[in-house]
């Protein structure tokens, strides 16, 4: 075995001791963290569920607490929000079907909760509720077997209050509530105070339901077909656990099609008995899909810094070798008559390095002014080959970094790794922002390490300039200049076809309109317009600013170049934007220029049309 041979594996086996631990343990990390934080979100969400139900109720109370039931029984109905209103004199007492209305005449006190009332019940109170329209009972995967076929019972939110007379006695009791069936404004203002609008594959992240019994009749699940999922059932799993044996399940389950982190609690009558069930439901497949790409970028990662350590080890088993043999094959040329031959002296071995300045010491003598002309050439090469190889490798290593990086602060910031307060989202802002700037700096060096390689290599295709280029930099540009009030006007004509790169067009596009956002005052305006010229495209990008003097605008396209004025001090930059600009336009075969206008600025660039 070679002596490079047996150092390359060693260091393959030490790499695989250290990545596969490395793997295993960042799966359970992620596993660990995502569902837990899902689980402690879907448990906070239940109870603040519960307290809007029970403010809902409330709310009725005090609205009954503060009206004359002898104003016009409808017009007050509509006032007080409510489905149904009565107002019954002691002398019907004996009538009230409503187990709330007479626990407010026993205690002479008011009382809320919530009750079943019967079709028979339902139709003697009058007002308007959809809620009224009996509900088809569907068939549901995993729900307990029923020979029922619609449900014409109604659950209501119900609060009575008590009229008393001088002394003190029950006179009349005032009573009224909400109709639940049906009634989508509760569930809906709960999923967007809890969750939010937030929508994931055309389905609600988060979801809520009320069940009369084990029966969907108020909700936002929807069904296979993208309905409310009404008349639906409640799993039987589900059923037995919170209305037969009233706890509260907080486990995932599955809910009409799909998986959800789920709270279940029983809804209870005044008198505790369970007569339905208030579900708030987080759908799972978001933190499965997040778990999944989290993993898959961490082992891509893995394997990558794996991959690079693998070469490393290649490089280094060579660099211990290579002198050996470049000594063998040094005394080779000697002997054949290249008296100018020169070994490296500057290895890691030592007296390898003191064999190599020997034979160099007996080789100098010959065509030292040829040999010393040569060294110069190869310092200046290698000078020059070490700055480029250093632009590709730093932007490189950075790049997979902050890719890492960016990924998780946008987690913690958007509330994904769990809920963050006022104080640590203003933070977790300015911690995005300057990492999307270094993310934009690197792209940079790296397009600059392809042109000082280059690698920029130009595939024309037909190119729409607007659809295909100009819309998406302003699409992707679009919150920047929301955020300084800006107005993009993109005058393109739909039409300009244009000969280019994809990929360098859009770097282009994005560069000018970039810096056009950049550079503009807030509530300034930015234009994009273009003409065909004579075979080609003349393409203007024009901006709002103080207009540039000719000596400024000369050192516009040099590299590293940024100008020293009040504007550009405000704004972050390398200097590298617009010579990237220019060195893909040329190589596109046309020409860009800055033109100063009377309050602005424009770059003005010809590209060959379709």
């Amino acid at each position: 075995m070679s002596l490079k041979t047996r150092i390359l594996l060693s260091f393959l086996m030490v790499i695989l001791v250290l990545s596969v631990p490395t793997a295993v343990l960042g799966y359970r990390v992620i596993q660990k963290n995502i569902f837990r934080r899902a689980d402690r979100q879907v448990r906070d969400s239940i109870h603040a569920a519960e307290l809007v139900y029970t403010g809902e109720i409330e709310r009725i109370g005090e609205a009954l607490k503060l009206v004359a039931p002898k104003d016009n029984a409808e017009a007050l109905r509509t006032g007080l929000n409510v489905h149904y209103l009565r107002h019954v004199a002691r002398a019907d007492f004996g009538t009230l079907r409503s187990e709330i209305a007479r626990a407010a005449v026993e205690r002479g006190e008011p009382v809320g909760g919530t009750r079943i009332i019967g079709p028979e019940e339902l139709a003697t109170l009058g007002g308007e509720s959809p809620g009224a329209v009996p509900i088809e009972i569907k068939s549901t995967p995993r729900a307990r077997p029923t020979d029922k076929q619609v449900l014409r019972a109604v659950m209501a939110k119900e609060y009575a209050v008590p009229i008393l007379d001088a002394e003190g006695q029950t006179r009349a009791i005032l009573y009224g509530g909400r109709i639940v069936n049906r009634d989508y404004t509760f569930v809906d203002r709960v999923r967007e105070m809890v969750f939010g609008k937030e929508v994931y594959k055309d389905k609600p992240v988060g979801t809520v339901t009320i069940f009369l019994d084990d029966v969907r009749v108020a909700t936002n699940v929807q069904d296979k077909d993208g309905q409310r999922a009404i008349g639906t059932r409640v799993s039987e799993e589900v059923y037995r656990a919170v209305v037969e044996q009233g706890r509260i399940w907080l486990e995932r389950a599955f809910v009409v099609t799909d998986y959800y982190k789920s709270a279940y609690t029983p809804i209870r009558s005044i008198d505790g008995e369970i007569i339905g069930i208030l579900y708030v439901g987080i759908l799972e497949q978001p933190f499965n899909d997040l778990a999944t790409e989290i993993l898959q970028f961490f082992l891509l990662s893995v394997g990558g810094v794996t991959l690079i350590a693998v070469l490393f080890s290649v490089i280094l088993a060579g660099t211990i070798s290579r002198p050996l043999t470049e000594v063998v094959h040094a005394s080779e040329c000697l002997a054949s008559g290249d008296w100018g031959y020169q070994v490296n002296t500057n290895t890691s071995i030592k007296d390898i390095n003191r064999m190599a300045e020997a034979f160099n010491a007996m080789s100098l003598g010959l065509q030292e002014r040829e040999a010393s002309l040569r060294v110069s050439n190869e310092k200046l090469a290698a000078s020059n080959k070490s700055y480029i190889d250093l632009i590709g490798f730093v932007a490189h290593e950075l790049k997979g970094i902050l890719a890492s990086a960016v990924m998780n602060a946008y987690a913690v910031r958007d509330g994904y790794l769990g809920l963050v307060n006022f104080k640590q989202r203003k933070a977790m802002d300015s911690v995005t922002r300057n990492l999307d700037y270094l993310d934009a700096t690197v792209k940079k060096f790296l397009n600059l390490g392809r042109i000082e390689r280059g690698e920029l290599a130009v595939n024309k295709t037909g190119l729409n300039l607007r659809k295909d280029v100009f819309d998406v930099s302003i699409s992707s540009l679009a919150a920047i200049a929301s955020k300084k009030g800006l107005r993009i006007a993109n005058e393109i004509a739909p039409e300009l076809v244009v000969q280019a790169d994809s990929d360098l067009m859009q770097i282009v596009a994005n560069n000018l309109v970039g810096n056009a956002i950049k550079y503009s005052p807030d509530g300034g305006q930015v234009r994009l317009t273009a003409r065909p010229v004579n075979g080609n495209v003349e393409v203007d990008v024009y901006n709002d600013s103080t207009p540039l003097s000719e000596p400024q605008r000369a050192r516009l396209f040099q590299k590293f170049t940024r100008l020293d004025n009040p504007e550009t001090k405000k704004v972050k930059g390398t200097g590298l934007g617009l010579y990237i600009t220019r060195q893909i336009i040329e190589r596109h075969g046309g020409s860009i220029t800055a033109v100063a206008r009377e309050h602005g600025n424009s770059f003005v660039f010809q590209i060959e049309r379709n």
